[in-house]
């Protein structure tokens, strides 16, 4: 399963080093209490459709290895 190791570029380790940052550096609670949500939501709905499509990879790499071969 190499497909699922995530290899992020320099851009986006620093994209990402950015945001931690202005996180880290807000004051306003409310900004940060909506951000909060937000991401608790979204993480929310990303492990679902994660959980739904590694289901369907490993039924598809299933029926893939059923099949007899050519």
């Amino acid at each position: 399963m190499d497909w699922m190791i995530i290899e992020p570029s320099l851009e986006q380790k620093l994209n990402l080093e950015c945001s931690c940052r202005g996180v880290k550096d807000a004051t306003d609670l409310a900004e940060m209490r909506n951000l909060c949500v937000a991401l608790i939501q979204q993480n929310f709905y990303q492990g679902l459709m994660l959980r739904q499509a590694v289901t369907r990879i490993g039924s598809l790499e299933s029926n893939c290895l059923s099949l007899p071969p050519e």
